[in-house]
């Protein structure tokens, strides 16, 4: 697959001495849908802006499809649509006139037809001719979007994009981000809602402290990393786990009144049957069983946990 984004051992130290990214080194192909997830202050924003030209990195280099982001500005600013964590609109233009300055900025000819698109897939045609001071904030970040999104660009940058955006409009606008990608554009995402990454990403990464900790493919991550717990519940609350069950290396619930069995789903035997032959030995009755398996919030909960000890 084609590489659209190239991104080589890149670093930034801001004047006060923060390292916001330390030699950062990513490939995304033509066509993904990536999501960057981090804590505030992680250098995601600050990795965004050093690609869009924003800021300027202090060492390494990045390419979108051939061109250098800082010889080939423009170039890789026409291929880019960015859509900013804050607010940067005129508050006194019209919905559409946003999006047609934007459109003509780049040189782009007029299109009424996929402006009417966007502003359709964003729920906003209907607000087109409104001055945008009088939208809510949800209606605004739409707006952000849709100008991001005006000149076609190849490579789309959503920074928390659905911040103050309702469940329902979320949901259209992961929608959109698919329609994008069958379209032929590349998106990366920064979120705070671990479920928007687990919903639309091919891959994920992961980011903390300028450091890119890793880059997986999703469904590889969650078969790697998420392990699946059957919770026991017993019939008589139990005070300690019998020596003779250490082997299966169970956890007691705080209640007393379930134990914990951690087990890898995609092994060839699970010992869930030796377990529970266990504790019928040792007369503790079963009564009821529970499964829970760990989300993708909880593998990178356990990677930030890790990378701060």
């Amino acid at each position: 697959m084609d590489t659209l984004l190239s991104i080589h051992k890149v670093s930034k130290t801001y004047k006060n001495g923060y390292k916001a990214l330390n030699k950062i080194s990513l490939q995304i192909p033509k066509g993904e849908i990536f999501a960057l997830l981090g804590p505030n202050g992680a250098g995601k924003t600050t990795l965004i802006s050093s690609i869009c030209g924003i800021v300027r990195q202090d060492e390494g280099h990045i390419k979108v499809k051939t061109f250098d982001t800082i010889f080939d500005w423009r170039q890789t600013r026409e291929l880019i649509g960015l859509v900013p964590q804050e607010l940067t609109l005129d508050n006194f233009e019209t919905v559409w006139d946003a999006l047609s300055f934007s459109r003509g900025l780049f040189g782009k000819p007029p299109d009424t037809a996929y402006l009417k698109w966007i502003l359709n897939a964003l729920s906003l045609y209907d607000k087109r001719n409104e001055s945008i001071i009088r939208l809510s904030g949800g209606m605004k970040r739409r707006v952000l979007v849709a100008k991001a999104l005006a000149h076609n660009p190849e490579l789309i940058f959503l920074d928390e994009p659905t911040a103050g955006v309702d469940v329902a409009l979320r949901k259209r606008m992961w929608e959109l981000v698919q329609e994008l990608r069958r379209g032929g554009a590349t998106v990366i995402l920064t979120t705070h809602y671990i479920e928007e990454a687990e919903e639309i990403a091919d891959r994920i990464g992961i980011i903390d402290k300028g450091i890119l900790l890793l880059v997986e493919d999703k469904i590889k991550l969650m078969n790697k990393m998420s392990k699946r717990q059957l919770i026991v519940f017993v019939k008589n609350k139990i005070q300690t786990i019998p020596k003779s069950l250490n082997q299966f290396d169970l956890q007691l619930h705080e209640t007393g009144a379930a134990v914990i069995y951690t087990y890898n789903k995609n092994a060839s035997r699970t010992g869930i049957t030796r377990m529970l032959s266990a504790l019928s030995e040792n007369k503790i009755i079963v009564k009821d069983l529970q499964t829970h398996q760990s989300s993708l919030e909880e593998v990178f909960l356990s990677f930030i946990n890790k990378d701060q000890k």
